[in-house]
């Protein structure tokens, strides 16, 4: 076999892998296509009475933390800046318009220590529990800057009835 010919089957797989990976990311984005869009921000009129920066890891189906759901703009890992107010969660994520859980739609927060792509120190995690159209999930979000613990206690203050996660 000559060097090109070599070169071109390598090239080649490659792009076959590229266009099985890019396919497989469009399914799974599909597969979460039903769900509705989240409430822009800005239609409210409102603003949180806290902020948090955090990073955001994932949002998970609910009790299923390896199922990652691919709807914008929840899809990838990012910094996020989370409010906190009555009316609900405030999601500010760089590149997407920021968007609103609305209360009504929490139904727990707790701690984790796992979600898919991460594994962190004991209870490293918040996870909020949420209803996003018929599908119950699991948002995590990681804190460096501030103690989880009270992030937990500012997101329980706006459940509308409290539950473990």
């Amino acid at each position: 076999m000559t060097r090109e010919l070599a070169a071109a089957l390598m090239l080649a797989l490659l792009v076959l892998l590229l266009v099985l990976i890019w396919r497989g990311w469009q399914r799974r984005v599909g597969r979460y296509g039903h769900l509705p869009d989240l409430t822009e921000a800005a239609s409210l009129g409102a603003s949180p009475d806290l902020q948090f920066s955090l990073l955001y890891v994932a949002t998970t189906e609910a009790q299923s933390p390896l199922e990652r759901i691919a709807k914008r703009p929840l899809a990838f890992r990012s910094k996020v800046t989370v409010g906190i107010g009555s009316l609900g969660l405030w999601l500010t994520i760089p590149g997407e318009t920021p968007v609103v859980i609305e209360a009504d739609l929490l139904r727990g927060v707790g701690r984790a220590t796992w979600t898919i792509d991460r594994v962190v120190d004991s209870d490293g995690l918040v996870v909020v529990a949420w209803q996003w159209g018929d599908t119950p999930v699991e948002s995590y979000f990681r804190s460096v800057d501030y103690p989880a613990d009270d992030i937990v206690t500012a997101i329980s203050a706006v459940l509308p009835q409290q539950e473990d996660v």
